[in-house]
């Protein structure tokens, strides 16, 4: 049976107790009493998952409210957000471009208002790119902070649970209900380095946007960063292609998505041994810029968001990821905040800190968002 569908974002809608903060969690994390379906109608008739995932559990016994799942890119494996089968989310605010994926509905659904904040997953930026797509925060924790225990696939070396929130104030409280505490509000925001990586006038106007809030970058290169992400599309072929090959035998995966897992076969040993090179180099390096500089700005996205329609072949838009595939790879914490428009459409400022540091990545996000205001 086809999910119940509604235009913003959510699969199913229920209410599991009461609590102070309202989520709803991307349909990859498992919800006791529920099919975990990942937008693909191969799944469509999947058993019902025993018990809730780790940091679903987690969320509740600390007194959130859980209101829904959320529709996604078919298998977390796109990132447009658009699904024929599950649906594809309206983007709240900006209604003609792509919801981005592949949380498309977890953006959508805070953007929208209709819950305080949301999880999604993020293996090549599935939470950074849909937040910037939506004009909202988007948080991508260091690799293995949040539990994965309970969410679809259930074996990757990039995979992280993230956090979508409208503000700073809420996300510092979801954070503290998974236990990672974020410290008391900065009054000083911490020397920044900036890598020009992205068209010439997004850089430009993120420039703009750290120097109005009083912030001075030193400017940075990471030269490794496209080895990272070509490194990054690399891994995740192959590691979705072991976890979903046996899905496509059913003739019920959509055509793009069975392309793109279909060619995970293919990647060669000495291909994914290459990989793991340059994931310690890339790691390296950002290591080596963080030790000298707490955060690293960059631009979320490299180019504008694209409409449905400029969209509507996948492949063509994966390069999208390029800026935010690499932090995947390496492991590190990594933020995305709404900096602005261009011609009509968002974007977005991406934040980096030492793996450990998800606290400074809220409290720099703080301290930027209510200069803005100014």
């Amino acid at each position: 049976m086809q999910p119940v569908y509604e235009s913003n974002g959510f699969v199913e809608r229920f209410t599991l107790g009461e609590g102070e903060l309202s989520f709803a969690v991307k349909d990859t994390l498992n919800v006791a009493g529920y099919r975990t379906q990942a937008g693909c109608p191969a799944l469509a008739e999947t058993t019902a998952a025993a018990q809730h995932a780790g940091v679903v559990e987690t969320l509740l016994a600390s007194g959130c409210r859980l209101t829904g799942k959320t529709t996604l890119h078919e298998l977390a494996f796109g990132v447009t957000g658009i699904n024929a089968w599950g649906g594809t989310p309206v983007n709240p605010l900006y209604p003609t471009l792509i919801p981005g994926g592949s949380s498309s509905g977890s953006a959508a659904v805070v953007a929208a208002g209709e819950v305080d904040f949301s999880l999604g997953t993020d293996t090549g930026g599935s939470v950074r790119m849909p937040a910037a797509c939506c004009g909202i925060l988007g948080l991508k924790p260091g690799y293995g902070v949040l539990s994965r225990e309970g969410v679809l696939p259930a074996e990757s070396s990039l995979d992280c649970v993230g956090l979508f929130a409208r503000d700073t104030h809420v996300l510092r409280l979801a954070l503290n209900h998974l236990s990672l505490p974020v410290a008391a509000p900065l009054t000083d925001l911490p020397e920044v380095a900036f890598i020009a990586a992205a068209l010439p006038e997004i850089d430009t106007l993120l420039m703009q946007f750290l120097t109005h809030a009083g912030v001075q970058p030193h400017r940075a290169e990471l030269p490794t960063l496209a080895d990272a992400h070509r490194a990054g599309i690399a891994i995740i072929s192959h590691e979705n292609w072991q976890a979903f090959h046996s899905l496509l035998t059913s003739g019920a995966v959509s055509a793009d998505v069975a392309t793109r897992i279909r060619a995970g076969e293919t990647v060669s040993q000495q291909t994914l041994e290459e990989a793991e090179q340059i994931r310690q180099r890339f790691t390296a390096d950002v290591d080596a810029l963080l030790a000298k500089t707490p955060l690293l700005a960059l631009a979320t996205l490299p180019e504008l968001p694209p409409t449905l329609a400029e969209a509507a072949d996948p492949l063509s838009v994966v390069n999208l990821t390029r800026l935010v595939r690499p932090f995947n790879l390496s492991g590190h914490p990594a933020l995305t905040l709404p900096a602005g428009e261009l011609h009509g459409r968002p974007i977005a400022l991406q934040l980096v800190a030492r793996k450990g540091a998800e606290g400074l990545l809220v409290q720099a996000a703080e301290w930027l968002t209510a200069r803005r205001r100014r």
